[in-house]
């Protein structure tokens, strides 16, 4: 991280931050059992980061089942090279019981493809969402439902992809590091 990165977007504590963002802080705080640096760095703007906490909360409590919505978001980490957020949900998956074939392959960029069908349905998905900002052709849209997604989860694709965009792209803007309790992870 530059010297200019880390004066502009300071690691701000409780004390130090904008008062509109302490809450959002605390609340993370007390979720993780810590404040993680992206979050100390987004509270420079309590508005970003309470949108962020707001459609990442409304896109964890969408229909898409935890692992496709865990694809989309890790799509996004990698294609934005977001390290802070490949190490987070790498420990999200591994939380939810994803195998380490899978996480590998949600890491890799260049992997050919999944090897569970449904969950490479939605990741290829998003890939084509993002290729054609969002003017995906009737085969792309098939193939998605035809792994027993539905045009609602379609939708909160788009969500996700707008959460973790805005997410990946803002912590590569503020210089965050990987925190230690996600070191392992990333």
């Amino acid at each position: 991280m530059s010297a200019i990165t880390s004066s502009v977007f300071p690691e701000h504590t409780l004390e130090t931050a904008p008062a509109a963002a302490r809450s959002a802080m605390e609340t993370v705080a007390k979720k993780s059992g810590y404040l993680p640096s992206a979050v100390a760095r987004l509270a420079t703007s309590p508005q970003l980061l309470d949108g962020f906490l707001k459609i990442s909360a409304i896109f964890e409590s969408a229909t898409l089942d935890p692992l496709s919505r865990e694809v989309v978001i890790m799509t996004i980490a990698t294609r934005n090279e977001c390290h802070i957020c490949v190490a987070m949900h790498t420990a999200k998956l591994t939380a939810l019981g994803a195998d380490g074939e899978l996480i590998a392959a949600l890491r890799d960029v260049r992997a050919p493809a999944l090897a569970d069908e449904r969950l490479e349905a939605v990741r290829q998905f998003t890939l084509d969402v993002l290729a054609t900002a969002g003017a995906v052709d009737d085969a792309s849209l098939a193939n998605f439902q035809a792994h027993g997604y539905t045009p609602q989860n379609a939708l909160e694709v788009v969500l996700g992809i707008g959460a973790y965009t805005m997410s990946t792209l803002a912590n590569r803007l503020t210089g965050a590091p990987v925190d230690a309790q996600m070191a392992s992870f990333a």
